[in-house]
């Protein structure tokens, strides 16, 4: 079993047990789930014919979605979750075999556990067509740049068209068009990461994506970053005949604006596209992806072709950049759950991001997992099937996601029984002595003392004190490891996190 040291399996119990039962959002509500297949929600053009089939240009083609909704529900006004699959901008046939459309096995499980609690869940496809082989970095970068802006157009028309619909069709789907968020996974999230900070065409240019004194992507050629404009090819534009449409508008009387945004994976474009004027984010990231850098780095083209493409940032880069614009600002409530805590303690503070740890270093998505080992056919495939590792992934992130997508759609949700104030130790006189310690700790303070949690820093718990209700107590070592510890000392109006070292 892969050692992924950031998964608590005492802590998915206790964040269970911890929200208020039965709370819409956050808790299992429904039994049964009901998908609405193949919802045509735009349509634009693809150069993935040319690409993949040897044609001479630029096809339009329907973008679709699979709408998964709680069975029996009688609640009119939902929130809408747009999940987008990875991929990599090429098809099952070509990508080795293991995701790339809206029947991904992540894709159902999560869009089935969030309706399940209560959401509206749309699993979107998006236009895909590149060539990750081509001998030309240049080549590379320009086609890949174009994939993920398409992506976002993609995504960004997906929110309009639900906002159509709750305006024009009498709300089919049940949504409100105010509580929308976006969350790719892989390749997807490379999208939403863009459609979250990526403003207008002009934030693309920057050295990296120009090629020849010239952007790689221009309004009038490839259309605004909405797909609200049309794109035409000029003469001379790479492999399409002059004239050929590169953008189709759709919905273009309603407005992209979504209120949160979540990726699993992937990697942001460009650090100077996060501003204060954007969405609040979460980040998900195996720290160690072989794919998807989690610093800033050079993005490879996966194995076997393992090429150099262009330079990007993942979680562990961008997320303190959200941080520091302020858009995770809704998330500081204080939470106490054991997996915020484990979060808190692995990303050293950095709101809204949980980094993942495992010590094989081919992981990238530890949240996926397969039925069979080649899902689409694809001979030699060998996708991962280790549902029960993945399903304890998925528990994290769901348990992770769930209460900061209340927060930041506005949801109202109960989140007394997981969140606190987080308060300043002078506030309640905290003493802890002796720190550092070899036999015990002694911990004292003018207010009472409810509970101490221990977790090491990979944020695992190793040590709890519950039902304290004392002014001071004395915390016998035992048989923990020389090192760095966080206590989280809980009182009646907040905690206190409070380092501790055993020598």
């Amino acid at each position: 079993m892969k050692n992924f040291t950031l998964l608590l399996f005492l802590s998915i119990l206790t964040i269970q047990i911890g929200f208020s039962q039965n709370e819409r959002y956050l808790d299992d509500i429904f039994t049964d789930v009901s998908v609405q297949e193949n919802v045509i929600y735009g349509i634009n053009a693809t150069i993935a014919p040319r690409i993949f089939q040897g044609d001479t240009e630029a096809r339009p083609r329907p973008l679709n979605a699979d709408v998964y909704t709680p069975t029996g529900d009688v609640e009119t006004e939902r929130p809408l979750i747009i999940l987008l699959h990875t991929g990599n901008f090429v098809p099952p046939q070509v990508n080795g075999g293991c995701g790339g459309t809206v029947k991904d096995n992540d894709m159902v499980n999560f869009a089935t556990r969030l309706a399940k609690k209560g959401f509206v869940v749309a699993v979107a496809n998006y236009r895909i067509g590149w060539n990750p082989g081509d001998p030309s970095q240049t080549v590379r970068t320009f086609f890949l740049i174009n994939a993920a802006f398409r992506g976002v157009q993609d995504s960004r028309t997906a929110v309009r068209y639900f906002k159509k619909t709750v305006a024009e069709d009498n709300n089919p789907h049940g949504i409100d068009p105010s509580k929308v968020a976006i969350w790719g996974f892989g390749t997807g999230g490379y999208i939403a990461y863009g459609s979250s900070f990526l403003d207008v065409v002009e934030d693309t240019w920057v050295n990296k994506f120009f090629s020849g004194g010239a952007p790689m992507v221009v309004r009038e050629i490839n259309g605004n970053v909405d797909a609200t404009t049309v794109g035409i090819a000029p003469a001379g534009y790479p492999g399409l005949p002059e004239g050929d449409t590169l953008c189709y508008p759709n919905h273009v009387n309603y407005s992209s604006e979504f209120q949160l945004g979540i990726a699993a994976g992937g990697a942001n474009g460009e650090d100077s596209w996060i501003d204060a004027d954007d969405t609040p984010f979460i980040g998900f990231h195996v720290r160690t992806d072989p794919f998807a850098p989690c610093e800033t780095a050079v993005l490879d083209v996966p194995p076997p072709i393992d090429l150099p493409i262009v330079e990007v940032s993942g979680a562990c880069t961008t997320m303190p950049l959200v941080n520091d614009a302020g858009l995770n600002d809704v998330f500081d409530v204080g939470f106490i759950d054991d997996v915020s805590i484990a979060a808190e303690t692995a990303s050293g503070g950095v709101s809204g991001f949980y980094p993942f740890t495992s010590d094989d270093p081919t992981v990238s998505a530890p949240w996926n997992f397969h039925l069979v080992s080649e899902p689409y056919g694809v001979m030699g495939s060998d996708c991962p099937t280790e549902a029960v590792e993945a399903q304890i992934v998925v528990d994290t992130m769901i348990a992770y996601a769930t209460p900061r997508i209340c927060l930041a759609l506005g949801l109202g949700c109960d989140l007394s029984t997981v969140s606190t104030k987080n308060i300043e130790a002078a506030q309640v006189d905290l003493k802890v002595m002796p720190n550092p310690a070899s036999v015990e700790v002694r911990f004292e303070a003018k207010e009472n003392i409810q509970s101490i949690y221990v977790y090491d820093l990979t944020g695992r718990l190793v040590k709890a004190h519950a039902d304290i209700n004392d002014l001071q107590f004395t915390m016998p070592r035992h048989n923990l490891a020389n090192g760095l510890y966080v206590a989280q000392v809980r009182f009646e109006n907040g905690f206190v996190n409070q380092k501790l070292s055993f020598n």
